[in-house]
């Protein structure tokens, strides 16, 4: 368990934070949801290492689950849903290689994704419930028995018992843990003594992070002990949960990061319009990957009129009368 006093030591860069804890073929856990407080930065950075092969685990990812398929990251998935909202109700790069076979995939509910993290989150190896019983979800393996037998790939999608304490057939649906080896968080507020504060909706990510064996938190901010220790109860994730902060402003952009900023109407059509097409996605990388070499200057090509547009109202914690066509 680390203490308060070392967060100095976990402080460090982007490209420090993928040298030190990423590699090819761990099981990456995203946080976020579809548009919301995706962990872009150093999801850019994962593509610009060149990290392969990785079994991504998520809630409901869009943008940053999306990329990272098509830059040819990930061999394997297991997600509950991906799609970025009106531009795109289903993440193109990631619904094209699932047609065309190029990732190995598994499918499970939102309640059953969230469920499996919390398991692993209470380091129980499976998770009783109700839900899914009856349903496709059930009944359709995503994954080969070949697969099964893999490092961090559970043996069984789901396994059926009766209720032991009832005394009559009463079927529940037991469901994996999820322990990845990484999980990724962007939140607004991190403290100096390494407290973690998301503001808005947590989605899984505090039960991912609790489930993980590392977890890398990229914030907006980096804020006085004095001003976490105000509504104690705002706060998400204790420091000893924490093994590297990266302060990036603007982390998650082009998805919204609550109170911060919105997400990017422009970004997403354009990313919409590259990814439908090969040779137009290649371009994409190149520009916005691959051809900036630090987040500030990613930050400089989206451009300082845009970064305004978006900046949300602290009133209501998004950006009223932004254009979202």
């Amino acid at each position: 368990m680390k203490s308060c006093s070392e967060i100095a030591d976990r402080l460090m860069s982007l490209d420090q934070a993928v040298d030190q804890f990423i590699f090819d073929g761990c099981q990456l856990a995203l946080g976020g949801f579809t548009v919301t407080r995706n962990p872009m930065a150093i999801v850019y950075a994962i593509i610009r290492k060149g990290v392969k092969d990785l079994h991504l685990v998520a809630h409901s990812n869009g943008q940053a689950l999306d990329i990272l398929v098509g830059a040819g990251c990930v061999k394997r998935l297991e997600i509950a849903y991906g799609g970025n909202g009106r531009y795109a109700p289903t993440c193109i790069r990631f619904g094209r290689a699932v047609e065309e076979g190029a990732i190995e995939f598994e499918d499970y509910s939102n309640y059953q994704m969230a469920l499996r993290f919390l398991a692993g989150s209470l380091s129980i190896p499976f998770i009783p419930t109700k839900t899914g019983l009856g349903s496709d979800l059930m009944e359709r393996d995503g994954f080969s028995p070949e697969v099964r037998r893999e490092e961090k790939v559970a043996s069984r999608k789901y396994a059926r018992i009766d209720n032991p304490f009832s005394g009559e057939k009463d079927e529940v649906a037991l469901l994996p843990a999820l322990n990845p080896d990484v999980a990724l968080v962007h939140a607004q507020y991190v403290g100096e003594d390494g407290t973690v504060r998301i503001k808005g909706l947590t989605f899984a990510d505090l039960e991912q992070a609790k489930a993980a064996d590392k977890v890398i938190v990229t914030c907006e901010e980096i804020v006085p002990r004095s001003f976490i220790r105000q509504d104690p109860d705002q706060n998400s994730l204790a420091s000893f949960f924490v093994d590297a902060y990266v302060k990036v402003p603007y982390g998650a952009h082009p998805t919204a990061c609550f109170n911060f900023y919105d997400y990017d109407p422009k970004h997403l059509n354009l990313y919409r319009g590259a990814a439908e097409d090969d040779s137009r996605f290649k371009d994409y990388l190149e520009q916005w990957v691959f051809g900036v070499n630090s987040h500030e200057a990613y930050l400089e090509k989206v451009g300082t009129e845009m970064l305004l547009k978006i900046k949300a109202s602290p009133g209501v914690g998004y950006a009223p009368g932004l254009d979202r066509r």
